[in-house]
């Protein structure tokens, strides 16, 4: 007999949910939750612990193989509250959809994962092996927590991974990797009518970032591991007033890497753009302040094909969101389907840039959890019966996983 009826599974996300872990204070959530699994005998310990901040670790069952659950509390900023229909950290529900900040990304993966954890234990499962539950904090902003769980060691046993980010029934079993950028151009401050007393800093800045673009873009090199390498200038400042030159421009990039195009190659490309200009007179630097390196498994790796049979009854196609993000990728990265569900590259960076580092290219490893495209959006939502589903789905997936 389940443990959780409806009622209580939706009191758990309410909860997590009304946390406001806006890119922090993930402790007050993390405490909750060492809270409720001890209620049902699962014993649960905060780790790094620091500030507001720190990650837990949970675990089930003895001996090996140990399956991966992971998962993060911080979500982004709900941004202009006017745009919200509903108070962005209070769980509301209209018509079998769910509202709120974290609900898709991924407070919802984070629930169905603890209760099924419980579930599992009060059933006396598994049988076999250990389900191993890492919680983390700022995922969304550097993926220090992860960070700091691979480098404790917690990682060193897990056989396979489950990232409860929001897929919907799809799978993906790699992602790109992820490089955050920091340009700075010192020029010299002089009136707009009388350049040669100064210098733009400005000008060199905005040659480098074209350079950037063109070097990036249309590298030329063969990929279809991946996709394409994506560059994008995101942010930029310089200057304080129209009729002074600039002493100081700033600028910040993100780029996605690949396995043909990865972080090394990036910071080679990089060194040798910033060196010619700087031979011509300029005054630039850079600084790489994230630098995740891409995650590659098989399509064909154990949990995906786990995942593909237990997903199937499950399957709507209405909750397809990714059919539409990956329509113009190439037919080779689509895989193939099972029905309506896609195995796919994730476009997205997970705390799997840290937790499969230096795992085998087999290792099995998926990003599959309740969601759509409308995290960090205003109304981030969450079709309900989604939620109750991949509850169900992971109990599944953890004892088929871990049977001798």
């Amino acid at each position: 007999m389940a443990v959780f009826d409806d009622s209580m599974k939706m009191d758990v996300l309410k909860d997590l949910i009304a946390f406001k872990t806006v890119n922090g204070h993930e402790k007050e959530a993390a405490d909750y939750l060492v809270d409720l699994l001890g209620r049902y005998g699962i014993s649960a310990r905060l780790l790094d612990v620091h500030d507001d901040r720190c990650n837990l670790v949970a675990e089930i069952g003895e001996g090996s193989p140990v399956l991966g659950f992971t998962g993060h509390l911080d979500v982004v900023d709900p941004g202009d509250v006017s745009l919200w229909k509903s108070d962005p950290f209070a769980l509301t529900e209209s018509d079998g959809v769910l509202f709120g900040r974290g609900v898709a990304d991924m407070k919802a993966g984070l629930a169905a994962f603890v209760i099924a954890l419980i579930e599992l234990k009060a059933a006396g499962l598994p049988k076999f092996g250990r389900i191993r539950l890492l919680v983390t904090f700022g995922e969304e902003i550097g993926e220090e927590g992860s960070e700091l769980v691979a480098s404790s060691g917690l990682m060193d046993d897990v056989d396979g991974l489950v990232v409860g980010e929001p897929t919907g029934f799809n799978i993906a079993y790699s992602q790109k990797g992820s490089m955050d950028v920091k340009f700075s151009s010192v020029g010299k401050a002089a009136h707009s009518s009388m350049p040669q007393l100064g210098f733009n800093a400005i000008d060199p800045l905005m040659n480098l970032l074209t350079k950037a673009n063109r070097s990036f873009r249309d590298d030329g090199e063969k990929m279809d591991s991946m996709g394409p390498l994506i560059f994008n200038v995101t942010t930029i400042k310089g200057g304080t007033q129209v009729n002074s030159l600039p002493d100081s421009a700033e600028a910040e990039a993100n780029i996605r890497t690949v396995p043909e195009f990865d972080n090394a190659k990036v910071r080679e490309t990089l060194k040798k753009l910033v060196d010619r200009y700087n031979e011509e007179g300029a005054h630039l630097s850079y600084d790489i302040f994230m630098d995740q390196e891409p995650v590659a498994s098989t399509k064909d790796n154990r949990l995906v094909k786990i995942a593909q049979e237990l997903m199937k009854p499950y399957v709507k196609g209405e909750t397809h969101y990714l059919n539409d993000l990956f329509k113009d990728m190439p037919k080779t990265l689509q895989m193939a389907k099972n029905g309506d569900m896609l195995i796919v590259v994730s476009p997205g960076v997970t705390d799997a840039s840290n937790l499969v580092k230096d795992k085998p290219a087999d290792y099995p490893f998926i990003v599959a959890g309740p969601g759509n495209l409308s995290q960090h959006a205003p109304n981030e939502y969450l079709d309900k019966q989604m939620y109750f589903d991949f509850i169900d789905i992971y109990q599944k997936m953890a004892v088929n996983f871990l049977q001798k």
